[in-house]
């Protein structure tokens, strides 16, 4: 079996296996930086997230996910592939992922489901998606707010540009939710991967959350004052921390709003931040009053991301309920990272430290694996995830 997941269900459900013959559906949701500290079935210190956790619950939780890169892209390359970096070429954000290789979504193809990936996918955007039957992607990073997207809604590469108003994370879920209730066979097993780009920097709310989280109080980490004075010269060297490295306007919100507004829009988001600002413009804070500032403005806009993410979520686990699908899908929700949250008084990710290579990972399969499960002991890699897809699907593997 490919990774702990695998040994997971085989040893709870090798009797089930009889009772249920047909082939599983598998739902993907892939976040950006999702810090396992940010989900309150890991910790409930910041936030809560009733609708990922609703997996854990029905499912099992992870505690030993890390993966083979803390950057977008290469991490994404990885899963599609089940190749490390230096395998599979794609060795830095800003590459160009060979599409011509194998897959797992290929082999799925091959093995009779149909496929599609919507949202993120951070993987150049010189050829589309390949062992996809339908795809619409982000250009690239993508906005927070009206993102082009290009759409291969035939998956035979001839792709159109989409322009959608609204928030990102809201519109990926409709076009996930759009394909799984009308452009699908119905006849075959599918694959999705839904990967949204939240909470990526620069953490935008959407609309029902620009609110959240108002004059926070959030605990601090111990080390948000962390001295790299006697550490080796990378750490002094870094450019992600709390305390000098955010920008006031894209990072912290002060007096800013994304570029590609709407009017409606614009206004609706500088207002949710205009009496915090004016009362921080007031303050005049130094030194670490302003790290302290920064801190808790960053945690603020960053977990109210992802409550938009959370609710999206629900959005699908619901349909899958009320469609009859959720017995026979295996749901998963995972992150390409984690992420900084004041640890070691930086935010971002890359460098290998646990906050930042350490990921949630959380599996849901109705009769196959036992609800409410917690798996402490087995380290987990994103790069078995290929091989581990084409087992529990019966594709085949190179």
């Amino acid at each position: 079996m490919s990774v702990a997941l695998a040994a997971v269900v085989t040893s709870q459900t090798r009797a089930a296996a009889a009772d249920k013959p047909s082939r599983p559906n598998v739902v993907f949701i892939f976040s950006d930086d999702h810090a396992y500290q940010a989900l309150s079935c890991y910790d409930q210190r910041f936030i809560k997230t009733p609708n990922i956790d609703r997996i854990a619950q029905e499912g099992v939780r992870f505690d030993r996910c890390y993966v083979t890169n803390s950057l977008c892209g290469p991490m994404r390359a990885v899963i599609q592939t089940g190749k490390y970096s230096h395998v599979n070429g794609f060795l830095q954000n800003g590459n160009r992922f060979d599409g011509d290789q194998w897959t797992f979504p290929k082999a799925l193809q091959k093995a009779g489901y149909q496929t599609a990936v919507v949202g993120k996918w951070h993987l150049g955007t010189h050829q589309a998606p390949q062992g996809y039957n339908y795809s619409e992607v982000l250009v690239g990073q993508g906005p927070y707010y009206n993102p082009p997207m290009l759409l291969d809604a035939n998956g035979d590469g001839d792709r159109e540009t989409i322009k959608h108003v609204g928030y990102t994370t809201d519109i990926i879920t409709d076009q996930a939710l759009g394909w799984l209730k009308e452009k699908r066979d119905p006849d075959k097993p599918f694959m999705l991967m839904f990967q949204h780009k939240a909470p990526h920097r620069e953490w935008s709310p959407g609309p029902a959350h620009l609110h959240a989280n108002a004059n926070p109080k959030f605990p601090e980490p111990a080390t948000l004052f962390e001295d790299y004075s006697d550490k080796v010269t990378p750490r002094q060297t870094q450019a992600m921390t709390i305390s000098g490295h955010m920008r006031d306007g894209a990072d912290l919100k002060i007096d800013w709003a994304p570029g590609n507004l709407t009017a409606e829009q614009r206004e609706r988001y500088l207002a949710a931040f205009r009496e915090e600002n004016e009362a921080f413009h007031k303050a005049n804070l130094q030194g670490d009053d302003r790290t302290r500032w920064n801190y808790q403005r960053y945690m603020r806009i960053y977990l109210a991301s992802i409550q938009s993410v959370d609710d999206n979520v629900g959005r699908v686990l619901d349909y899958l309920d009320e469609s009859g699908l959720a017995d026979n899908t295996v749901v998963i929700y995972c992150s390409d990272q984690g992420f900084y949250l004041g640890e070691h008084g930086w935010f971002d990710k890359r460098w290998v430290y646990e906050e930042s290579l350490r990921t949630p990972f959380l599996v849901r399969w109705p009769g196959k694996i036992k609800p409410g499960g917690v798996n402490s002991a087995d380290i987990v890699s994103p790069v078995d995830f290929a091989a581990t897809f084409c087992e529990i699907t019966g594709a085949e593997t190179p």
